[in-house]
């Protein structure tokens, strides 16, 4: 009988424990279910004990076949993997498609859409519409193939996206491949949060008590640390359902915030001299390598894929009722809201500021710095709290991967769920962690291309890879070519955007303070 089961890499010297559910224990949230009632083995029949329990065999044969006929409407046989109900990702299984949109959409809009108009200070017009509008139709295919791989033919679900690596690639170059840059990506992304989430608190405290507040303003640390105690505060929620309104609230203030920016910039006009030549090159070569550095900003902006399989494994599934269906509605609703955000903001943006846009801070510190004084200070003052409660949303949903982790290593070794103090304690420590590089590494939002480069594969490459390998089209058919040209083409972009983001902070430089926060 084929069943579902959670795949996890585990020790070489643990082996993985399997406790059957009873069979009619079908609502509980943390279990799977099977797609298949009749594949496995079935013991051979006795022809005596047919012929003497004939009479009775009968209706029971009918009964059976009723129940059987109940459970593939109702649900499945299931099968107990134990871990899973203890691990923040998996520990609810009760998520829909309203809830696979809300964290989409947390995780798909933020501060990196304020500086997509950097990328078209490079491009200029017609290539930055054209690779913007080609790298969210790849972006969106890739989601697609993601969300068909979540659930094998097997049975197996694959609910993180290390997890499905490893599956496709081996374990080893599973993990090679994909951890380094999912761990960067969340951790990274939580570290840079706090830096914009706490400047911006700075900002916010600075227009609305300019010349009228007595109180001592705090310093950029202090603000930091305000901004990551909030964040810890909200990290206590114990899993990714949970946080479902969270992340509502996340996406309602991301795209209130993006939309909000680029109107209030268009309707102030532009400043004077604005300029849309493309800028200056001493050589092709630098020219070109600049050109891929604006590539890996707008892949930067498309982040969020190492959080789509780990959001579908938050949802029940079964033979008629699989997680892909709720799981694509929610994502097709919320890429709809993300295009209707990213485009205007980008267009406008550059419309409006040109070369004149600034490398640190993106639209938010050009309106900041070019309309400061002739936009209400209540607009500004709302701009700036939208920003800091999208960050503190956006945290979660990007710390809950490193959260998942680190708890897998206490249940993997133990055998038994995280007692409350030890989970408050690792997210505690996370937090604690993430305001020290903070606060370390202040330079790290100038690194927005290189970043790009490194999630690139994530993003564009490596689903289509995987899709080819466990798929397994037929060779040289429509499918197998498309897949593995998007595959190479990833790869490829990676590490000429990688090169890129390199030569571009070789030759212009960044301010590399530590300790030194701005």
């Amino acid at each position: 009988m084929g069943e579902l089961v959670e795949v996890h890499s585990s020790p070489a010297t643990r082996r993985p424990v399997a406790i059957a559910a009873p069979p009619f224990q079908l609502n509980c949230p943390s279990m799977t279910r099977s797609p298949l009632l009749d594949s496995g083995p079935k013991t051979p029949k006795s022809p005596f004990v047919t012929r003497l329990m004939t009479p009775v065999a009968s209706p029971m044969k009918k009964a059976i076949s009723s129940m059987q006929g109940y459970l593939e409407e109702f649900g499945h046989f299931t099968k107990l993997d134990p871990q899973e109900a203890w691990l923040p990702i998996t520990e609810s299984r009760n998520g829909n498609a309203y809830y696979s949109a809300f964290h989409t959409l947390s995780s798909g809009i933020g501060f990196q859409a304020l500086v997509l108009p950097l990328a078209f200070k490079i491009l200029g017009w017609v290539w930055g519409v054209i690779c913007l509008s080609l790298a969210f139709i790849w972006q969106l295919y890739t989601l697609w193939l993601l969300i068909q791989l979540h659930e094998s033919e097997s049975g197996m679900r694959y609910s993180r996206y290390l997890r499905l690596s490893m599956a496709a690639f081996g374990e080893k170059l599973g993990k090679l491949l994909a951890l380094f840059p999912i761990m960067y990506l969340s951790g990274g992304t939580c570290v840079t949060l706090i830096m914009i989430g706490g400047g911006t608190m700075k900002i916010f405290f600075q227009i609305m008590c300019e010349n009228t507040c007595s109180v001592k303003p705090l310093s950029v640390v202090e603000w930091y640390v305000v901004f990551t105690c909030l964040a810890i505060i909200l990290a206590q929620l114990p899993n990714l359902n949970s946080i479902a309104g969270v992340s509502l609230v996340g996406a309602i203030t991301a795209i209130s915030y993006c939309s909000l920016i680029w109107i209030v910039s268009i309707i102030q006009g532009k400043p004077e001299a604005v300029s849309y030549d493309p800028p200056e090159a001493k050589t092709e070569v630098a020219r070109l390598f600049n050109i891929f550095n604006a590539l890996g900003i707008i892949a930067f902006a498309f982040r969020g894929h190492n959080l789509v399989l780990e959001i579908q494994g938050t949802m029940p599934s079964s033979g008629k009722h699989p997680s892909r269906l709720p799981m694509w509605r929610g994502v097709k609703f919320a890429y709809l809201i993300v295009a209707t955000c990213l485009f205007p903001l980008a267009i406008g943006g550059y419309w409006v500021y040109g070369k004149l846009m600034p490398e640190n801070g993106g639209m938010l510190g050009a309106l900041y710095k070019y309309h400061k004084h002739d936009t209400s200070k209540l607009l500004l003052g709302i701009a700036s709290l939208l920003v800091v409660v999208n960050s503190l949303s956006s945290f979660q949903i990007y710390a809950m991967p490193v959260f998942d982790n680190l708890e897998f290593r206490y249940t993997s070794k133990w055998r038994r769920p995280c007692p409350q103090s030890l989970r408050t304690g690792i997210r505690v420590f996370f937090g604690c962690l993430a305001f020290f590089i903070s606060v370390a590494l202040p330079f790290l939002p100038s690194l927005a291309g290189l970043i790009g480069g490194i999630a690139l594969p994530l993003t564009l490459a490596y689903p289509c890879l995987m899709w080819v390998i466990i798929k397994k089209p037929r060779k040289f058919s429509p499918c197998w070519c498309l897949n593995w040209g998007l595959g190479v083409l990833g790869m490829v972009l990676s590490v000429l955007v990688t090169t890129g983001a390199i030569w571009g902070i070789v030759t212009k430089g960044i301010k590399i303070h530590f300790f030194k926060p701005q």
